[in-house]
């Protein structure tokens, strides 16, 4: 056998093997295909999603505004109570109490008194 005589028997061969491996290919190419159909489909949620908000943004710029603020607020919040659990463990300080009567100073009525008669005259 010459080389001109061998190489179409080698070409079907070679295209034999390459349908075979095709063909024991596809049943997970069919199930890739499932997953590809299921992320499309949640690419095009995103797009819609995001048009929607896109349009309630230039619409209510003041609403996102504030609640950006708010969520900043919300999140500095519990940054500092964080911190201020981890310092001190949040434990209020035992101790005790008592009321204190508060008692007039003495000469400060009269002061007062000698203050607003000079005012008003």
């Amino acid at each position: 056998m010459t080389k001109l005589t061998s190489l179409p028997e080698r070409a079907l061969e070679l295209a034999s093997t390459v349908g075979d491996n095709l063909r024991h290919a596809m049943p997970s190419v069919s199930q890739h295909a499932g997953k590809w159909l299921e992320t499309g489909a949640k690419l095009g949620a995103l797009k819609g999603g995001a048009r929607v908000a896109s349009g309630f943004v230039r619409r209510n710029p003041l609403l996102i505004a504030a609640a950006v603020a708010g969520a900043g607020l919300v999140w500095y919040a519990a940054k500092r109570r964080a911190r201020k659990a981890e310092e001190g463990n949040g434990e209020a300080i035992e101790g005790g109490s008592r009321r204190i009567e508060a008692r007039p100073a003495r000469g400060t009525a009269s002061r007062r008194g000698a203050r607003t008669h000079n005012i008003q005259s």
